[in-house]
Formats: structure tokens, sequence, C-alpha cells
């Protein structure tokens, strides 16, 4: 009878594959295609939420929570069918091991994002945040377990519940957090950095307590969990003095520009399984051995950035959000029944606030921070996240939560981490400030020896030689001052790589400005050309999802008071000679910058000016074309032209094309190209410009060639007459000239008529498309994002690189 019993408690363990529909099996019954179906079911939800959560800014994490909750017995797992077919109990052993290896190494990137000397440096107004923030949440933690030990949660050791319930209110996301900071433009700001020192240093002192946690949960003695203590502290020091030689000795052999071997990235991903291991054999869970392992690899040199690539997608993507699911699975927000249990969900929620939240804010109050970004550093740190999850699921698997206390935690920790964004935009609104008044948002200007200032952007290394060498071709010879602004734009993802890419940005105000290493690509390319020219060199960084970059740039335009924006086509030359997009992301924020700039824009179709590497001075010989039709970005392209014709390796060919009598390019009855009107005004605007080029510009600049081109109406003609102009180097022409289409259809309306054209593939030469300043086009459209806009922190320019009498 017993044994009947016992073989009705323990099912048969599952099959690892099936045999197929086809033999009379069901594969959902192996546990090979019920994990595969498991994890689709997961990504599906999981995606499905983060899409339905993004207006609201909300952070992937939250989505992953919630999903999680809806597939377990809090919803869809209410229906035993449903947790029978896809979840069924025999099951959840594979479907959490699978889980805990995705968070092994997800613990393990988490430890490369933590660089210990960025904590060592964190300012003393941060660590003093960081400490009380950790400490008054913990105190009252501890106070809190007390209602719930004698309510809902009794007869569990006294000791490791009152730790427990202390570092769960204690905890600060700082993944998390940085993502948050990003989305609401705060990340580089003296707000984020604060944010993201704080967190840091919150992070590490939360496994130093999640690791006193477990010891002390274990079911031996007190001198059990001090053994297991010392074990740990035994294990970091021997990591730090074994270990992290030979990670060191790898990274050294692994240099810039050349691939890391295969063996050492086996070697690093096995040391995380053996540090795992180690860690869990000690007592004090798998997930320290992991992390210790990323937090001793070195950061410096290309060695940890290969690790992150090669583990964050798969892990990130894939696995880690069955950790969601399989914590979901154990919450069943059913047992929070009756007037106790939500007054104890609502005492827990206020507690997990007032202690953060205030522990915050007086102690910002204390150190001299203003009360508004007291308030708004206040709601950031109570960000909580995965970390929190992990100490939850811990806390459960050691017996020390029971259901309903697990599940009033789970919620705490969606609903404090779902508000922070909301009341964050809610607080910390900066004060409007009107629209900087400056003189010259155009290149086309009165005073030509004024001041240009260009804001150059860039997404990589591919868009650097090509964006020097126009900017050496336009520096021009007169004694006037050229400030270019090079801003890295940058797209926040939810990779492990992008808080790198934070941590980098914040260290050295721009990832690749990095002082240490002199061999640096990018920052040779940049720091030789401001030292050889005449031209001054700002590195910034913009740091964005796709939809809202458009705002960094627009803001950093006005801000900076610049004439020109300078931006990559989101099409890059592949060695073929194809273009290949990065990305439709990209051409929409192309788009969106032309429709809100402050000054004229500048989309550059890169085919390689100049080849592949920065050209010196000496050396610049170029040919460059304009074509003009006549309208507002026409003159503006012109204007460019005289500019670059200043240069004495520069040779300017002006091929203006003029229909014949009686004939137009556009209908002159009704709106031009681009929806501007074709008018006397205009025409006399073109002829004046055209003139004064010729008067100023050709009169002392022998390689300046101007030729008049008169052509019939149609297409064919013009098409004709551009190719047979013969090759150049470097072509300019308007955004929206006074011409039809001369393409049947195009993708890429950003370029206009003649830039679709010329960017096509029997084209080898570069093109930049230029659309001028127009204060009076859509004006109630642009006044409106301006507004919104102007509420924007700058993005970041390094301290040690600005001209501070002059922004």
């Amino acid at each position: 009878m017993a044994s009947t019993n016992v073989n009705h408690a323990c099912p048969a363990p599952m099959k690892a594959t099936s045999n197929g529909s086809w033999q009379g099996e069901n594969p959902l019954e192996a546990s090979l295609p019920l994990a595969i179906v498991q994890i689709c079911l997961v990504i599906a939800v999981t995606r499905s939420l983060a899409f339905l959560l993004r207006p609201l800014r909300q952070p992937r994490v939250i989505a992953e929570i919630i999903g999680g909750i809806l597939l377990g017995p809090s919803a869809l797992g209410r229906s035993e069918t449903f947790l029978e077919t896809f979840f069924p109990k025999n099951s959840l052993t594979v479907l959490d091991t699978l889980a805990n290896i995705g968070l092994l190494y997800f613990l393990f990137l988490v430890g490369l994002e933590l660089d210990l000397r960025a904590i060592r440096r964190t300012g003393k107004r941060a660590l003093i945040i960081a400490i009380a923030g950790i400490s008054l949440p913990f105190i009252m933690g501890i106070g809190t377990s007390f209602a719930l030990r004698t309510t809902i949660n009794k007869g569990v050791a006294e000791g490791p519940f009152l730790v427990f319930m202390g570092v769960a209110l204690s905890i600060t996301a700082f993944p998390v957090l940085a993502r948050i900071l990003a989305e609401l433009k705060l990340l580089t700001t003296d707000i984020g950095r604060m944010a993201m020192s704080a967190a840091a240093v919150n992070d590490v002192a939360a496994w130093i307590l999640l690791a006193l946690a477990i010891a002390l949960s274990g079911a031996g003695s007190m001198l059990v969990s001090l053994w297991v203590l010392l074990s740990g502290a035994a294990f970091v020091v021997a990591a730090a003095l074994f270990l992290r030689p030979a990670l060191a000795w790898m990274a050294r052999r692994s240099p810039e520009g050349e691939p890391v071997k295969e063996l050492y990235i086996c070697a690093t991903l096995v040391s995380v399984l053996a540090c795992g291991f180690i860690t869990d054999t000690i007592g004090i869970h798998a997930l320290f051995g992991a992390f210790v392992v990323g937090i001793i690899v070195p950061k410096e040199g290309p060695f940890a950035g290969v690790l992150i690539e090669k583990v964050e997608d798969l892990i990130s993507g894939l696995f880690l959000p069955l950790y969601f699911v399989s914590s979901g699975l154990k919450t069943n927000v059913a047992t929070i029944k009756g007037g106790q249990s939500w007054g104890l969900l609502v005492l827990v929620i206020t507690t997990a606030c007032l202690g953060k939240i205030g522990g915050t804010v007086i102690t910002s109050l204390l150190v001299n921070v203003p009360v508004r970004e007291a308030l708004t550093l206040g709601f950031l740190m109570n960000t909580k996240g995965l970390v929190e999850l992990i100490v939850l699921n811990i806390g459960k698997d050691r017996k020390v939560l029971n259901d309903e206390t697990f599940a009033i935690l789970v919620l705490m920790a969606l609903f404090t981490t779902f508000i922070t964004t909301p009341l964050v935009m809610t607080i910390f609104k900066p004060a409007r400030r009107a629209a900087t008044p400056y003189k010259h948002r155009t290149i086309q200007r009165n005073d030509p020896d004024s001041e240009f200032r260009v804001l150059a952007c860039f997404h990589g290394s591919r868009n650097i030689p090509t964006m020097i060498n126009l900017v050496e071709s336009s520096r021009g010879t007169r004694k006037r001052r050229l400030t270019v602004y090079a801003m890295h734009l940058m797209e926040l993802s939810e990779r492990s790589s992008a808080i790198s890419m934070v941590h980098k940005a914040r260290l050295n105000g721009l990832p690749f400005w990095n002082r240490k290493h002199n061999g640096d690509q990018l920052e040779v390319a940049f720091q030789a050309f401001q030292q050889l020219s005449n031209v001054t060199i700002r590195p910034m960084t913009a740091i964005s999802d796709l939809y809202s970059m458009h705002e960094d740039i627009v803001t950093s335009a006005e801000q900076k008071r610049a004439a020109l924006a300078v931006l990559p086509f989101h099409k890059i030359r592949q060695f073929d000679g194809s273009m290949d997009s990065v990305g439709h992301g990209y051409q929409l924020v192309n788009q969106r910058v032309l429709r809100y700039a402050p000054c004229s824009v500048g989309i550059l179709v890169d085919r390689g000016l100049g080849g592949s590497a920065q050209v010196c001075a000496s050396e610049v010989s170029y040919t460059v074309a304009v074509l003009y039709f006549g309208g507002r970005d026409d003159r503006e392209a012109l204007a460019y032209g005289a500019r670059m014709a200043e240069h004495p390796g520069i040779e300017l060919t002006v091929m203006q094309f003029v229909p014949q009598p009686g004939q137009h390019f556009v209908n002159p009855s009704s709106e031009g190209s681009m929806g501007r009107a074709t008018d006397a005004s205009e025409r006399l605007a073109d002829e004046t410009c055209i003139t004064e080029f010729q008067a100023k510009v050709m009169g002392a600049n022998q390689s300046v060639k101007y030729l008049e081109k008169v052509v019939g109406g149609g297409k064919a003609e013009i098409v004709a007459a551009i190719r047979a102009m013969g090759k150049f180097n470097l072509f300019l022409v308007g955004h929206a000239p006074r011409v039809m289409p001369l393409t049947d259809k195009t993708d890429c309306p950003e370029l206009g008529p003649v830039g679709s054209y010329l960017a096509q593939p029997e084209f080898s030469a570069s093109v930049l498309v230029i659309s001028q300043y127009d204060p009076t086009a859509d004006a109630s459209s642009l006044a409106e994002v301006t507004a919104d806009i102007q509420d924007l922190p700058e993005p970041d320019t390094p301290a040690a690189q600005m001209d501070r009498s002059r922004h």
C-alpha cells in the first residue's frame, strides 16, 4: 500500500524527446518539445506585454514580471487544463533548471556591468545617500516582518525572516534604474549620475546582505551559518587572488582589433559554472559565484565586451524570461484574500516606499540637494527588479516565505517599479526655458567671418573618416572659428551592453574617448584632427531609444547654437558597393530631425569621402559639385559649397539647371516640391544668390567652376545632364529644390528628389543633402514639439573639453 502511495505521489520522469505524433505520442509529454513550447509561449507573452506597456515608458522587467504572473495560478494557471498542458508538475524541474542557468549567466553579465573602480570613485554625497537609502528601509523591513510573522507567516525562523524582509525592502535595481534614467533623458544629468552611483553601491550591499540572509536561512546552527559566511568570504578572496590574474592574462592577450580566441571565451564561461558550483556547495547559492566572476573580469580592452556580445542575446532574450515564469508559477495572487491580507499588502508597500523614499529624500536634503531633485532621487532609488525576485524566490525555496507573503512581496516589487517612471516625469520636470536666442541658424549668412558651429552626429566608427574629412573640407582658410560637436548617437536597448555603454559614457564623456588606451582608432582620429587643424572638437553622447533620439539631437543643436546638424544616412555602403540599411528606426530619426530642427540639417550619404581613413589637410584633394535648381535649400547648399571652395584642396563645380523658355521643372501655379511655393520673390532670391556667388567666390578662386545647363522640363534631360557631368567625390544638393522627382519611386523622402536619385547604386560619390532652416515652416507643430524638447536636459559634454566661456 505504501508503495502504491509513493508511485502515485512521484510520477515517472518525462522522456527527453518524443517519437512524434505519427507514432501516437503527444510531444508535450516529452521534456524537450515541452521546453521549446514553454520558451516560445513565454517570449510571446512577455514581448507582447512589453509592446503594450511601451507608451507608458515602462522597463521590460515590468512586462516580464506581469507575464510570469499571468501564466501562473493567478490568471491563466487557474485553469487546470492549461497548467497540465503547458506547465505540468513533472516539467517544472527542467523549467527551473533552464531558468537558473539563464539567471546564472545573467548575474555574470550584471557583474560585468559593475565597475568597482567607479564605485570607489563614488562621491561622498552619493555614498551617504546610498547608505541611508539602504539602512532606513532595512530597519523598517525588520519592523514589518514582526507584523507578518504574527499573522500570515507564522512558524518560520525569526532571524532569517527578519534579514530577508530587510533585504527585500532595501534593494534598488541597478540595471532597471539605468534604463529608466535613459528613457527620461536624465542619464547624463547630475541627478542621473548621483542615482547611478548610489544604486551601484546599493547593489553591492544588497548582495552582501543576501549572502548573509541565505547563510542564516540554513537548517543548521548559528555555527554552521558562520562557517558558510567565512567560506563565502574565503571564496571571494581566492577568486581575486587566483582567478582574476588568469582572466587578466586572457584579457591582455586579446588586443583591440583582433578576434578573441574561442578558448578564452570557453574558459571564462566554464569558470562561471565552476564558481557557481563552488558557492552552491558552500551554501550561498550558485548565483554568487557567477556574480563574483563577472565583477573580477577586467573591464579594460575588448575582452569584457566580447563576453557580453557572446552571452547577452541568448540569455536575456530566451532563458532569463523563464525565470520570471518560474517565479510567476509560485505567485498566486488569490492567496491574498480578506481584509487582513490586503491590509498587510498596503502596509508592506507603504513601508517600502516610506523607508526607501524617505531615507533617500531626508539624507539628500541634509547634503544640500534641492527639494525637487531629492524627491526625484527618492522615487528613482525605490525601483525594484530582477534582484528583488531573486531574493524572494530564494526565500521561498528556503521556506522562509510562504505563498501569501511571497505574493505580497512580488506585488510590492511590481507596484514600486511601475510608479517610478510616471512619478519622476511628474515631479522632475525642469523649469521651462525659452528657446535659446542665437543669430546664425543657417550656413547662408550676411557675415561669413562669424563662427560656424556644426553638430556632427555618427552611429559608429564607420561614419568617422568621412565625417572628419567633411569637417576638414569645411573649415576654410579665413580667420574664423569652426566648432564641431561630435555626437555619438547610441541606442539604449535592454541588452546588458547598453549599461556598460552608459558607464563608459558617464566616465569619459564619450565611449570612445578613452584616455588610457591611445591606440583606440576613434580617439586617435579625433585628437589628431583637433591638434593638426584649426577646428575645436567637443565630444558628446546621446543615449536614447530610437523613437526619442531626435529629441537629443534637436535640443543639443538648440543649446549649442549650431548652424548645421549633419546626420548619417541610415544606409551604409558595403564592400561590394551596395547600400544596406542599419534599421528603419534610424531613418525615422532623420525624418523627425528634419521636421523639428532649430537649424539647417544635412543628411550625409557616406560612400567613403577621401577613402576609409582620415586625410591630412595637406593631402585633401576632392572634387565637389553643387546641383542648383533653385529654392531655399539649394541656396543653402551653394553657401556650403562656397565655404568648402576656400580650402586649397577642393575643386568646386556649380551646375545651375535652367529650364527652357516657357518650361518649368515644377508647375509654378502649384506648390513646389516638398510643399514650398514657387513665386517671384523666390526666383529673385535665387538669381541674387548666384550673382553674389559669381562676384565674391568665383572672382577670388580659380578652382571654382560655374556651368549653366539649359534643359527641357522633362526628367530625362535633367538626368542625362547630371550623368554627363562626370565623377565627383561629393555632391551638395538641396533637400527640396524646385524640380520634379528624378526617380519613379523612392523609399527615402528625407533625401528629396535629387538626393534620392544620387543615392542610387549607379553613383559612387558621397552626397550631402542640405535643408535650410525655415522659421516659418509648420510653425504650430514646431512650437509644440520644441516646448516639450526644451524640458529635456542637455546630452553630456565632458567638462575637460568644454569652453567654459561659451556653450
